[in-house]
């Protein structure tokens, strides 16, 4: 099946889903509140999406990785007097401009794992460091929300169900098909066939090309091996624009749609992360692009919806040696929303000098990201103290800033 098909009849499946309940849906109350969860599977990088510019140990820490100031050509995009976002992220400052996005940084898991497997459990079933619990925190809020149950009040954008809709509510599940993954052309059969046959002596260069590509299938299927595990099955944000579109044209469509959660991956940026320019500025610039696509195309259903991006931990302060980052703990969340009071960055920042790390090489966690979900279910999704319990076991009391986010 070709890509283009492919991506018709993805459009057309989500389309069918909508018209299929338009009976109903137009009878639905209007103006119910909507939460879109964002996962970056893989463990984005929060110091280069939201920079501490005025914290010189980022510069200090990340000698070819790190964000040019603001003002620099092709550098950062001034937040305040201490942050910037990642020129990567250009299309988002509108909304930053408006009020309507936020950061909380230093935010994430209190449970100290740097498994992928086990954060980003953790992240989803809401129970940081409780292995056991078996339904996702999204699933728990949809029991407790108010109303009849529709089989399509929360669906999940791709080919499964995640663990942070899993449960006992029914879901729908939405597949938009995985992406390609890019290869070079000395992969392909033909063409490394035409070189294993030109390479084939005895001579020193061949021996070195059949080294180089033995190494290389190696590090391949070791690297492939990584990203399977980090990324969940989560396809790369390259097609999250058309995704977030054809999201949004469904939820402006069907009112009904309370809650929708979709997955990304690509962010385990262990080698050649890059800068401005590289690995992680081409996966965050669809992945703004997505996120502005949604609060547009969403419509006057904006007023009414949240969205929160999550990754399940940060990456170290320090640049490894291969040009990138490894897995480390405090991260950036970003929650925006037609009804918040954002413009700011939230958080109590720790510094990222070494005596002020974690494990003196991370990022310390100061907001429980917990905290950020619970002022969300609190004051947007309306949950009583005892609903919060029962989505959020255990969660802490959010700091009193964070009540800021969305006005009562």
């Amino acid at each position: 099946m070709t890509a283009r098909r492919r991506e018709f009849l993805q459009g057309a499946a989500i389309s069918l889903l909508a018209l299929g309940r338009d009976a109903w849906a137009a009878a639905a109350e209007g103006g119910r509140p909507r939460l879109i969860v964002i996962l970056l599977r893989g463990a984005v990088d929060g110091l280069n999406v939201v920079i501490p510019f005025a914290d010189e140990a980022y510069y200090e820490a990340r000698r070819s990785i790190a964000i040019g100031r603001p003002g620099k050509p092709d550098g950062a995009l001034t937040l305040d007097h201490h942050f910037a976002l990642h020129p990567a992220l250009a299309s988002l400052m509108p909304l930053w401009s408006d009020r309507k996005l936020a950061f909380i940084h230093a935010a994430g898991s209190p449970d100290p794992t740097r498994s992928h497997f086990d954060a980003q459990l953790y992240l989803e079933n809401g129970t940081p460091g409780e292995s056991t619990t078996r339904d996702g925190w999204m699933n728990r809020l949809l029991l407790a929300l108010p109303g009849p149950r529709g089989a399509t009040d929360a669906i999940s954008i791709g080919p499964t169900l995640p663990r942070i809709l899993a449960g006992r509510a029914q879901v729908a599940t939405v597949p938009l098909g995985p992406s390609g993954v890019q290869a070079l052309p000395i992969d392909h059969a033909d063409i490394g066939g035409a070189f294993d046959r030109l390479y084939s002596g005895d001579d020193a260069l061949g021996k070195s090309y059949r080294e180089g590509r033995e190494v290389r299938a190696r590090l391949v299927q070791l690297l492939a091996k990584e990203r399977r595990i980090a990324d969940n099955g989560a396809p790369p944000p390259s097609g999250f624009p058309g995704q977030a579109g054809r999201l949004a044209q469904l939820m402006r469509r069907d009112p009904a749609v309370r809650l929708a959660a979709i997955g990304l991956g690509g962010w385990d940026t262990h080698i050649n992360q890059g800068n401005e320019k590289g690995q992680l500025a081409g996966h965050l610039r669809p992945l703004g692009q997505g996120v502005a696509a949604l609060a547009r195309e969403l419509g006057e259903s904006w007023r009414d919806t949240v969205i929160v991006v999550l990754s399940e931990f940060g990456r170290t302060v320090r640049e490894n040696g291969n040009g990138g980052t490894d897995h480390g703990h405090g991260n950036v969340v970003w929650v925006l929303g037609g009804a918040l009071d954002g413009g700011r960055v939230y958080g109590d920042w720790p510094g990222l000098a070494p005596a002020r790390l974690y494990q003196r090489r991370d990022l310390a966690v100061t907001t429980d990201f917990r905290s950020v979900l619970a002022v969300i279910l609190d004051r947007h999704m309306r949950l009583s103290d005892r609903q919060l319990e029962a989505v959020l076991p255990g969660a802490p009391p959010a700091p009193a800033e964070l009540a800021q986010l969305i006005p009562g």
